[in-house]
């Protein structure tokens, strides 16, 4: 398994993640037990949860009971702000945040967090108050790092350059949705990134599945498939666009002899500011497809061929 830092001061982690926001929604303790274990015999390091996955914390919960004593083999992220459901938790403020790092840490069975991350920005909460906040848990050794997850260009700069200004804990990843139907980060948060130094940290790598190869243009859904339960995301996805692409990138790796599922890792892979790709699993045979599919180093020239087809 490849090694990368969390940005330019994170510790170092598996090149493939685990993300696990599956778990006690699509598949309960047991099933998320042998997804867990599986990833840690192939060498992956870096898990990542949120507060809210799994109604509301059984995610959290979950990793808390399966991890044991694999705890200190693992990064460990989480991430806070939305609401939990109450119809007043959420949000970045000094109080909050002192409750949902306690919570989490509970739910965990865990001293620390590795990477602790605000799910989206706060408006109504100064980005100077978050910060000054997330650096006493910093200092207080209940979290090493910290990071944020779909913040804007001009947000991350704030962000940036206030706790550069105050000396502060700065953010060391963004977590923000990248593929290769979905490239918009590289119009202005790539070079933000790169400037400071932040690690990307994907979500949907594989589009929710249409870039895994399982899915077919007419045909129907696989069973429990992520895009057949959730309307959200198949309006959004299945376009007729969308399928052009795919089936031209399919088209691309069947060519050279690979799926395109190696094709959507590998070419996350291949991006210099992504620190780890997460990538979600229900099932040990996913996982080890996954760590699998990024084995391709793709040539400057199939680089080229890809920005044709998907810009």
């Amino acid at each position: 398994m490849q090694k990368r830092k969390l940005g330019a001061s994170g510790p170092e982690v598996s090149l493939v993640g685990l993300g696990t926001n599956n778990f006690g929604g699509r598949i309960g303790r047991d099933a998320a037990r042998r997804v867990v274990d599986k990833a840690l015999d192939l060498g992956v390091t870096l898990i990542d949860t949120a507060d809210i996955y799994g109604d509301k914390g059984g995610s959290e919960t979950i990793l808390g009971e399966v991890l044991g004593s694999r705890r200190k083999d693992v990064v460990l992220a989480t991430k806070f702000g939305l609401t939990m459901g109450d119809g007043k938790s959420g949000g970045a403020s000094r109080r909050y945040i002192a409750q949902a790092v306690e919570a989490s840490l509970r739910r965990l069975n865990t001293d620390w967090i590795d990477l602790y991350q605000l799910h989206r920005p706060d408006a109504k909460t100064p980005i100077e108050e978050t910060l000054r906040a997330l650096d006493d848990l910093v200092k207080a050794g209940k979290v090493r790092c910290i990071g944020c997850s779909n913040f804007s260009a001009a947000q991350l700069e704030e962000a940036q350059s206030v706790a550069s200004r105050q000396r502060l804990s700065a953010f060391v990843t963004c977590q923000d949705e990248y593929n290769l139907l979905d490239r918009a980060i590289e119009k202005d948060r790539v070079a933000v990134m790169q400037r400071y130094g932040l690690g990307l940290l994907p979500y949907f790598p594989l589009a929710s599945g249409l870039l895994s190869g399982k899915y077919r243009r007419g045909a129907p859904m696989p069973a429990g498939s992520r895009l057949s339960y959730s309307a959200q995301h198949a309006d959004g996805l299945l376009t007729a666009a969308n399928w052009a692409i795919v089936d031209r990138l399919a088209a691309f790796a069947a060519e050279r002899g690979r799926s395109l599922l190696e094709l959507a890792m590998s070419w996350l892979a291949s991006r210099p500011f992504l620190s780890s790709i997460i990538a979600g699993a229900t099932s040990p045979d996913q996982v080890a497809q996954n760590v699998a599919a990024v084995d391709w180093l793709l040539s400057p020239a199939d680089l080229a061929a890809i920005d044709s087809i998907t810009l």
